[in-house]
């Protein structure tokens, strides 16, 4: 009789976190009816200023065997988490999901722009990746290198040694799956290497929350630039009162508006 998933939970609370949020947007997108092409990353759309698509298609699926499929596969990967002797565990798989995350993004959208620029691939310019492959090919390859004894388990009964599972795991999905992302897959493995190897390291609590800093507001720039979502909701307005400063909130058909009245100061401007 196999142990508790209570206890396997505790064991990869970083993984767990993953799994429940990635499943939390997808229940989400099912239940908005959002396509993938509202979430999704693409050449076209990154060129139009939609960076934030690097985080949101991460994290999306459209499909439920999509998820599972990718959320199985990340469960066993989770093994991480358990290697801190080693010199992996809990923060290592953090500080580095996030690099897979933001790299992988970076490098496909690179393959794309070669292909587009130089090959003159017009199919490259729309198509759309979405879903958690890359960061999970990257675990496979980092898996394969700093322990690769270890052994991949798909849905509980499919297992496969971790040496070989990033290109097995390549090529069959492009198999079985047309229209999975070859390049987005083969990112994710790119990146799992460079990190495995060590030509990516360094990483700790500091530079993790820095990236993470940047990452935010890279987000909310992205957003409001592309005019996916409004963040107007902020009204500065200068009157010439000569009263003391005041804030109030305006009830308008948008919601609240933050309206603030101002006297000039005299001296040097403090930013």
């Amino acid at each position: 009789m196999g142990r508790p998933l209570i206890y396997e939970i505790l064991e990869k609370p970083a993984t767990s976190c993953i799994i429940g949020l990635c499943s939390a947007i997808w229940f989400y997108i099912q239940k908005k009816n959002i396509g993938y092409s509202h979430v999704g990353l693409s050449y076209e759309n990154a060129i139009e200023g939609h960076h934030w698509r690097i985080i949101t298609s991460a994290f999306s699926h459209i499909s439920i065997l999509h998820l599972v499929f990718n959320m199985s596969a990340l469960w066993s990967l989770g093994v991480v988490e358990k290697l801190g002797p080693l010199g992996l565990g809990v923060e290592y798989y953090l500080h580095y999901t996030l690099v897979l995350v933001v790299l992988s993004g970076i490098l496909v959208l690179g393959m794309y722009h070669v292909l587009i620029q130089r090959f003159k691939i017009e199919y490259f310019r729309r198509v759309t990746a979405v879903g958690y492959s890359c960061v999970v090919f990257g675990w496979m390859t980092i898996l394969s290198v700093r322990q690769p004894s270890s052994k991949l388990d798909l849905f509980g009964f499919l297992s496969l040694p971790i040496s070989f599972a990033p290109f097995e795991s390549l090529i069959f999905t492009s198999i079985i799956v047309p229209q999975a992302s070859f390049l987005g897959h083969l990112s994710g493995i790119i990146v799992g290497y460079a990190i495995a190897w060590g030509l990516i390291h360094g990483m700790n609590n500091f530079w993790a929350i820095s990236m993470l800093g940047w990452i935010l507001l890279v987000f909310v720039f992205s957003l409001k630039r592309s005019g996916a979502y409004d963040f107007n909701f902020l009204e500065i307005e200068s009157v010439n009162d000569p009263s003391l400063p005041t804030v109030r909130f305006l009830s308008t058909g948008n919601g609240r508006t933050l309206q603030m009245s101002a006297l000039p100061i005299s001296g040097p401007e403090i930013v």
